[in-house]
């Protein structure tokens, strides 16, 4: 059975295949590390130490399973000619609300979201709206307090 496929931004997947080349390479070196030194410490059956290794061993090998997934499904997005001024995956927007208050955001997939970072997925209430739309058109978004306009003013496609 095919796998199903992942957009990503040619950013997101740099940053995924960062993360997976560090839990393999300095976070399974500690993992080992940490599981050696538990193993010195001698009874296994009462060894906290040892079990939180486990537990991290088995963490850190699901993500990477995880990650793993993700690089070999992922489809990066690129802008296609006439693709100007068009919100899609990999944007960065410039929105204004109905308040006049101006935020910049990146749409990007759900497995690239980072709040901290401004990055919003396509699949969330806003990136939904957003998505397809260009400068100068005025998006609504359900929330949870009522509806609230967005009116897009800039659109940068990486």
């Amino acid at each position: 059975m095919a796998k199903k496929k992942v957009q990503l931004t040619p950013r997101g997947l740099e940053k995924i295949k960062e993360e997976l080349h560090y839990l393999k390479t300095v976070k399974r070196k500690e993992i080992t590390e940490y599981m050696g030194r538990a193993l010195e410490d001698g009874d296994l059956r009462e060894s906290a130490a040892y079990d939180e290794a486990r537990l991290q061993q088995s963490e850190n090998e699901a993500r990477i399973a995880q990650l793993d997934n993700l690089v070999h499904n992922a489809v990066v997005v690129v802008p296609k000619e006439g693709d100007e001024g068009k919100a899609m995956l990999g944007s960065s927007l410039t929105i204004e609300d109905s308040k006049g208050e101006q935020i910049g955001i990146n749409l990007v997939s759900t497995h690239e979201v980072d709040i901290f970072e401004h990055q919003i997925s396509d699949e969330s209430p806003l990136g939904k709206a957003l998505m397809g739309h260009h400068v100068g058109d005025t998006v609504t978004v359900k929330a949870p307090l009522g509806k609230v306009d967005y009116k897009i003013l800039e659109v940068a496609n990486f």
